[in-house]
């Protein structure tokens, strides 16, 4: 499946290309790993949990894995930067502590 089919599957709601995506049922896509390294993968689902206001528990398995593909802690906390435009300061105090426990530092020590 190309992009642009993806695209408007994604914009009528099609549950099964999720299936198709996630799964890698769909040969011809293999799912987000297919296209982006793990690395930045798990630094663009950090991103996400910032703006989506993720739990705690969610940082941490996103900053694991980020860690584990090769990211540094300074590069993660680089990403609360990276949104800081797009998603507003508020979404990114709140999720700073949230970071911050998840790479094993309690801010509320300091």
């Amino acid at each position: 499946m190309d992009y642009t089919d993806l695209l408007r599957r994604l914009s009528l709601h099609d549950e099964r290309v999720v299936a198709e995506v996630l799964c890698g049922s769909d040969p011809q896509f293999e799912g987000p790993a297919a296209i982006l390294d793990p690395r930045s993968l798990a630094l663009v689902r950090l991103a996400a949990l910032v703006a989506v206001g993720g739990a705690v528990p969610s940082f941490g398995a996103q900053a694991d894995a980020a860690i584990n593909a090769g990211a540094t802690a300074a590069e993660i906390v680089e990403v609360l930067v990276a949104v800081l435009p797009v998603v507003g300061l508020p979404c990114v105090v709140a999720a700073a502590p949230k970071l911050a426990l998840a790479l094993g530092h309690d801010v509320d020590d300091a």
